[in-house]
C-alpha cells in the first residue's frame, strides 16, 4: 500500500478540488447568489445554464463515486490488481489513470 501512496495523494486532492467545484456548481443552481430573473427570456436561458449545470454536476459525481471506489481498494489492499484476471496493472498505468481497474489486455478485450 505504501507504494500507491503517491497516487492516494493524487486522488485525495482531486477530490477536495471537484467537492470545491460541486459546492460551487450547486450553489449556482440554487441561485444563491441572486434572485430569479422576472424577464422570460432570461428565465429560458438560465433554465438552459441550468441543463448545463446539471450535466456537470452529475459528472463531478461520477468522478467522485470513481475516486471513492479507487481509494477504497487501495485501502483493502487490491488496488493495482486487475479485476479481470487479477495479473498486477503496471505502475505506468496506474500513474497515467489512478481509477484503472483493468490491465491493459483486459481492457483492450472488453472494448473490442
Amino acid at each position: 500500500m505504501q507504494e500507491y501512496q503517491a497516487i492516494r495523494e493524487q486522488l485525495a486532492a482531486r477530490y477536495g478540488e471537484i467537492r470545491e467545484r460541486l459546492l460551487k456548481i450547486e450553489g449556482n443552481i440554487r441561485r444563491t447568489d441572486q434572485p430569479l430573473n422576472a424577464d422570460f427570456a432570461e428565465q429560458a436561458i438560465d433554465a438552459e445554464n441550468d441543463q448545463v449545470l446539471d450535466a456537470l454536476d452529475n459528472s463531478i459525481r461520477a468522478e467522485m463515486s470513481q475516486i471513492e471506489n479507487t481509494l477504497a481498494r487501495i485501502d483493502r489492499g487490491e488496488y493495482g490488481l486487475c479485476e479481470i484476471c487479477g495479473d498486477p496493472i503496471p505502475l505506468r498505468r496506474l500513474e497515467a489513470m489512478p481509477q484503472a481497474t483493468r490491465c491493459v489486455a483486459c481492457e483492450e478485450r472488453r472494448e473490442a
